[in-house]
């Protein structure tokens, strides 16, 4: 993947009367997650990315687990990584900037080969897409030889192109049950491939890669909670590790915990997973209780206001992938986005 450098610093935008009114409606929804103080500093941000998208014909595209300021403040799209694949794709955009991680904007790329893909930090990375590289999928087909390699999308542009199929945690079952084989290679992620294993007949080999932040919860800490909070409804990622899936009360993905918690609107709920995921949805809704215990993603975090709004005047870093690899890569993708 080739960059292009953008600038390192940006000039602070000045909070007005104008930038006031043309916001408020925005920290309407946020004013129980944003204090008035930091609104001053976001909502001249939010206002001048909202006018460069109208100009530059973009949008974008925020994964669940940016901040408040970012996922209900610029983005046009939000969601979990197959939302975000599947939109990218329809998109009549000219320029989707990517609030994510690295893997994502790439992904955005494979499926919108002829559109400008802006990354706002390019070394927003992910621990699981370290994981694993091309060369090991190699070696795992010369290991297990005709067995269908099934890729999490949380991977770079040159392991999908090794790859049969992609998935992400909320399609994961469906993607491998639609191959109609007694095993596949359900990889990088090992808790996932353990957690689908529970699911299904077919046989899961897996690799050792896990999530940094999902990795860290335990059924210990559950426990902890439900001795100090009887009414406590846990809701865990299936990144996490088996004994916190057994412990929990809801294993899904992160729209599939969102739409779990909009629809049962527990009294008090706990997340496993990561933190602004709680506050994005605290904000639709204030009548639930959001319990505080999530890990901080370091790599989302690199993604702020400025570093979007720089990529939009700037028009960099540009995604690229090598074109040889985005073939491959884009087949895996796109036979994904044919299953669901």
């Amino acid at each position: 993947m080739q960059t292009q450098t953008q600038p390192a610093t940006a000039k602070r935008l000045p909070f007005t009367p104008e930038i006031e009114a043309r916001t408020a409606p925005i920290y309407e929804k946020l004013n129980a997650q944003i204090p008035l103080v930091e609104w001053h500093l976001f909502a001249p941000e939010i206002d001048a990315i909202n006018r460069l998208k109208r100009e530059r014909n973009a949008i974008v595209l925020a994964h669940n687990y940016q901040t408040p300021e970012i996922y209900h403040g610029v983005a046009d799209i939000v969601g979990d990584s197959l939302a975000l694949a599947r939109e990218a794709a329809d998109s009549d955009a000219d320029v989707i900037v990517l609030a994510g991680v690295h893997f994502m904007a790439e992904t955005a790329k494979l499926v919108n080969p002829n559109k400008i893909v802006l990354m706002p930090d390019m070394e927003a990375g992910c621990s699981l897409a370290s994981s694993i590289t091309a060369q090991d999928v190699r070696d795992l087909k010369a290991k297990y030889p005709g067995v269908p390699v099934v890729t999490y999308v949380n991977t770079s542009a040159d392991v999908k192109a090794e790859s049969d199929i992609c998935c992400t945690s909320g399609n994961v079952l469906k993607v491998i049950e639609s191959l109609g084989v007694p095993r596949v290679l359900c990889i990088p992620d090992e808790y996932l491939a353990h957690y689908v294993a529970t699911q299904t007949k077919v046989e899961i080999l897996s690799w050792k890669g896990k999530c940094e932040v999902h990795e860290l919860f335990t059924g210990e800490d559950i426990q902890t909670f439900r001795d100090s909070m009887d009414d406590v409804v846990v809701v865990a990622h299936p990144e996490c590790p088996p004994d916190v899936i057994r412990a929990a009360d809801f294993t899904g993905s992160t729209a599939e915990m969102t739409a779990y918690v909009r629809q049962h609107r527990p009294s008090n709920v706990l997340l496993l997973t990561e933190c602004s995921m709680s506050s994005n949805i605290a904000a639709e809704l204030p009548d639930v209780k959001f319990v505080p215990s999530c890990g901080l993603c370091p790599h989302m975090k690199r993604i702020t206001l400025p570093k979007i709004r720089r990529a939009l005047e700037t028009m960099s870093p540009v995604v690229t992938v090598d074109p040889a690899i985005a073939a491959r890569a884009r087949a895996a993708v796109e036979r994904m986005l044919a299953v669901v």
